[in-house]
């Protein structure tokens, strides 16, 4: 089971924003993720709770950013209720897309889960709902997905692969590289692995 420490900062000019303390498994039904999520400074911010079938697909996820908390699953698309900080009122949405992203690492792991693309294969685009901090606001992206390589590296545990993705906005054309082991990500545009204490999990094909 690994559990770790991610470091969340601003891509464009590496601002921290936030540390995402985290451990995750696969499972019976397939993955579950779970994170708090502090200020540099330990401040509590929010936290992650993502569970997803052995094919990927989102069973749960839960999400609070400071007063505000989303709950979605992957029912006849994508569905969520977004409550205000209030608790007063909860806004419902649907949208004809494949999964969840955010700011967490745990959805870029989510959407490779899903796509099990090889490298050999083309690109594969995916829609998603991304929740948007600090408010959780729901907004709908489109993105291509190409895993560029696949490579074996020798470790004190074993053998760990690393996959290459080359992640695509479809809307910008903006390209960023993204690079997993596992259930871990290594390194992506504004997160970085500070701490990880066990090896990552291996997925069964």
């Amino acid at each position: 089971m690994p559990r770790g420490r991610y470091s969340l900062h601003d891509p464009h000019d590496h601002t921290p924003l936030a540390e995402e303390h985290f451990q995750c498994a696969p499972g019976p039904s397939g993955w579950r993720y779970v994170s708090q999520v502090t200020t540099p400074s330990g401040t509590r911010l929010g936290s992650v709770d993502l569970a997803l079938d052995d094919l990927g697909r989102p069973l749960r996820l839960e999400l609070h950013a400071g007063s505000w908390q989303v709950r979605g699953a992957a029912l006849d698309g994508v569905t969520w209720v977004r409550t205000d900080p209030t608790g007063i009122h909860a806004t419902e949405g649907t949208v004809r897309a494949h999964a969840f992203t955010g700011t967490s690492p745990a959805f870029l792991v989510a959407t490779a889960r899903l796509l099990r693309l090889t490298p050999s294969a083309s690109a594969t685009r995916v829609r998603l709902v991304a929740f948007t901090d600090p408010v959780l606001a729901p907004r709908t992206v489109d993105q291509s997905w190409a895993l560029l390589e696949r490579e074996a590296h020798a470790t004190d545990n074993g053998p760990l692969t690393v996959d290459e993705y080359q992640v695509t906005a479809l809307d910008t054309g903006e390209q960023h590289t993204v690079h997993i082991a596992g259930d871990v990500v290594l390194a992506a545009p504004g997160i970085e692995l500070e701490d990880l204490q066990s090896p990552p999990s291996v997925f069964d094909a």
